[in-house]
């Protein structure tokens, strides 16, 4: 069974899992990719706070000792110095959140070593400057020189903050991108496994369910007795293996049923054999001696001399049974194997039945040449029983026979009026008729509706079997 069903079965399934399981693989990797965008593209929008309040964290610086500077209140530097204290741990936050982006890393490392300068350097100077001398803090030097760190530093952050969003930009497209490709992978999977379901759903309705189908309609072909029915033997694997085990099995019954209608026609022509030789052995022997035996007893008869009346008398009896066996054994013979039948053919004989029927017949007989003598026999008994059935059982007032040879077939019809009802499948007459009709590949049928009267077809074939 190498190649069978069973094994493109498994090839069927196991492609089909690969085209699921890959489509299903590369849709778990298009997810990781679409969670890994995502969560960079969470990742810089966190920088990006960051950043901004690192931003803001200058500003604050800028602000408050300007406002120091303008107004001498130490109240306006609660700002400066909260943002002096946040200003490295933002900035070290800063660092580590773009550890892994070597460029990032370096603008926030500039951005934090020009915040702390401007810290260290400008800022807490200038305050400690105006604190003592607010005057000598106020040059157009010094605010100069602030605007300018500031000035520096926005650019860091600009830079930083430009560079941020083009990496968020960049992941964007990636995601979407993903996303993109993922949509494409599903519908190409979900399109490849409709694919291989419809191939395979198409294989296996050309590979099982036809041949199947075809099986079923054989075995019904065979069950109604066409046992020449075969079926295609274009199946693969098991298909094959049934269909050839189909087609043997009908060679099979078809050579039993042969075998059997010849075994049934030699016991049908052994009997009218026997039943003929019985009938000759009858006729030329017991028939011939009662026949002299006739005759010598009516001579002994007329030779008895008129003073012995009771002689006479007695002899006649005797003549007369003797003739009355003789009658007695000539219908019998006649039963056994009618010997017109033999002399004078279908025609014949079947004409003698009607004259000898006692329900009156309607005869058309188209018979123009001898037949084959077992369809002969076969008709005349047909015929014999049909019309002793119609005078026994039918209560028929009349019945007609019509009898036509032609066209390779023997073809005989016997119908009455009587009340019908009549059982093919009761009766050892008709199932006889049926076997003998059988036994030569002929068809009987019996229509016999109650009240309606009885109907008996028969054909016979004239091939000589």
């Amino acid at each position: 069974m190498r190649g069978g069903l069973l094994h493109r079965t498994i090839v069927a399934s196991g492609l089909l899992a690969v085209i699921v399981g890959a489509t299903f693989a590369v849709l778990l990797s298009m997810i990781a990719q679409l969670r890994e965008a995502g969560a960079r593209a969470q990742h810089s929008d966190e920088v990006l706070v960051v950043a901004n309040r690192l931003e803001r964290l200058v500003g604050d610086l800028e602000t408050g000792e300007r406002g120091f500077l303008i107004t001498a209140e130490e109240d306006l530097l609660q700002p400066w110095q909260a943002a002096r204290a946040e200003f490295p741990e933002q900035a070290t936050t800063l660092e580590r959140m773009v550890a892994d982006n070597p460029a990032q890393q370096a603008r926030a490392r500039e951005i934090a070593q020009a915040g702390t300068s401007y810290i260290q350097d400008y800022s807490v100077p200038l305050v400690a400057a105006a604190r003592r001398d607010l005057n000598s803090a106020r040059t157009v030097t010094v605010i100069a020189e602030g605007k300018r760190r500031i000035d520096a530093i926005r650019t860091d952050f600009d830079r930083f903050v430009a560079a941020e969003q083009d990496l968020a930009g960049a992941r964007q497209l990636r995601s979407e991108a993903a996303d993109h490709r993922a949509v494409v992978v599903a519908a190409g999977g979900l399109a490849g496994s409709i694919l291989v379901i419809v191939v395979f759903a198409g294989y296996l309705s050309k590979a099982i369910v036809r041949p199947v189908r075809r099986a079923a309609t054989m075995a019904r072909r065979l069950a109604g007795g066409e046992l020449g029915a075969r079926t295609p033997e274009r199946g693969v694997g098991e298909i094959g293996v049934l269909e050839r085990s189909f087609n043997t099995m009908a060679r099979s019954l078809e050579e039993t049923r042969e075998e059997l209608t010849a075994s049934r026609a030699r016991i049908v022509a052994a009997g009218d054999q026997a039943r003929r030789r019985i009938e000759h052995d009858l006729h030329d022997g017991t028939q011939q001696q009662l026949v002299a035996l006739v005759l010598d007893t009516r001579s002994a008869e007329a030779a008895v001399p008129p003073e012995l009346p009771e002689l006479k008398a007695q002899l006649a009896r005797v003549a007369d049974g003797l003739g009355g066996a003789l009658d007695d054994l000539r219908e019998l013979s006649r039963g056994i194997h009618p010997a017109i039948l033999s002399e004078g053919g279908l025609g014949a004989a079947l004409k003698a039945l009607a004259r000898r029927s006692v329900v009156p017949v309607l005869l058309e007989v188209d018979i123009q040449q001898r037949l084959p003598e077992p369809v002969e026999v076969a008709a005349y008994y047909v015929v014999s029983e049909a019309l002793t059935n119609a005078a026994k059982h039918a209560r028929a007032s009349v019945a007609r026979l019509d009898a036509r040879a032609g066209d390779g077939a023997l073809k005989i019809s016997v119908s009455d009026d009587g009340i019908g009802g009549a059982d093919a499948r009761r009766g050892s007459g008709l199932i006889g008729l049926t076997d003998r009709v059988e036994a030569l590949s002929g068809t009987i049928s019996v229509s016999s509706p109650a009240g309606k009267g009885t109907a008996l077809r028969v054909e016979l074939p004239l091939d000589g079997r």
